[in-house]
């Protein structure tokens, strides 16, 4: 072989190796790399004492994921005041059953969830060029999940079921005001139904949906909410080293693809520094799962959220 020739080969065995290095590492290891992400979030009246919000999503569970039931599991010992649950539970039809126990351990405590598309039907494979459009719509064709067995059993915990619905906690000395959606991605969110300011003897309004579109996320913000909590977008999955994340899965801007920022109607792509001081603040979770039918994580590790809300700074007169 000529050295042109040879050179040429050499260089793409290398990239042949080095693709299935990656291709090994995203789908054995760094998919099961969980991380507790933890953010302090300035939302409560002067005064109070914190909150520790454990914020979970995007499980996908599967039945035999016992590696990441025991990890969910074990995030009891932060000893979180309130757990929001924010959807795609499951991916197969026996995933309740092991999805319960994951969550066995915060049930009876403080806490409330909304539904993902993932909680309603299978996931069914996709081309993955369809992430890249902003405006495709969800017309899901895969059998049904039970999904009145998963809502039966996290609300039997003691769990608010915020789909297009309000409800309220009291955790820590604080009444919590809480407002939720159905999946804005399939095109269930009803936010008419829910919408409004704070109510009267709340401390602190949470919004709770799992794909965070930005016509859910404008009306919450127009309404006085504090925090908004979301998952959905798995925090790109695949993203680029020193780059990020190319999708979101929805029309929310890469720059919030995950991670605590702030959100006011008209924010989207334009930079948290930006933001007005009565912004609210929004928390993305990048998940804990992925599809059965794309198990890989690249430069994006499997997370929970603990979010310990604080006093907000009092405005200068």
């Amino acid at each position: 072989m000529r050295g042109p020739l040879k050179a040429a080969a050499t260089t793409l065995a290398a990239t042949a190796g080095a693709g299935a290095a990656g291709l090994a590492y995203a789908g054995l290891v760094e998919r099961n790399a969980f991380v507790l992400r933890h953010a302090t979030v300035p939302v409560l009246p002067p005064g109070s004492r914190p909150i520790a919000v454990l914020h979970l999503s995007d499980l996908h569970l599967m039945p035999d994921q016992r590696r990441k039931i025991a990890w969910v599991r074990d995030l009891a010992r932060w000893q979180p005041d309130v757990v929001v649950n924010t959807g795609d539970n499951i991916a197969h039809r026996e995933s309740v059953g092991p999805l319960l126990r994951a969550m066995e351990p915060f049930l009876g405590l403080p806490g409330a969830f909304v539904l993902g598309s993932n909680d309603y039907y299978e996931p069914g494979r996709r081309n993955p060029l369809g992430y890249f459009r902003r405006d495709r719509k969800i017309r899901p064709r895969t059998p049904r999940l039970p999904t009145d067995e998963l809502v039966a059993g996290l609300a039997e915990g003691g769990w608010h079921d915020l789909t297009n619905t309000r409800g309220r906690l009291d955790v820590a000395g604080h009444r919590l005001d809480l407002v939720g959606v159905d999946d804005p991605h399939l095109g269930l969110d009803d936010y008419d139904r829910v919408a409004g300011p704070r109510a009267d003897g709340t401390d602190v309004k949470i919004g709770v949906l799992h794909a965070p579109y930005t016509r859910v996320l404008d009306a919450m913000a127009r309404d006085e909410t504090d925090l908004v909590i979301a998952g959905h977008t798995h925090g790109g999955q695949l993203a680029i080293p020193f780059y990020g994340a190319l999708v979101t899965n929805c029309d929310l801007d890469t720059g919030r693809v995950k991670g605590v920022s702030r959100w006011w109607p008209g924010a989207n792509g334009i930079p948290s520094a930006r933001a007005p001081e009565d912004a609210a603040w929004l928390n993305v979770s990048a998940g804990l799962g992925t599809s059965p039918y794309v198990p890989f994580r690249f430069a994006c590790r499997p997370e929970a959220s603990l979010l310990t809300l604080v006093p907000a700074p009092e405005a200068s007169s």
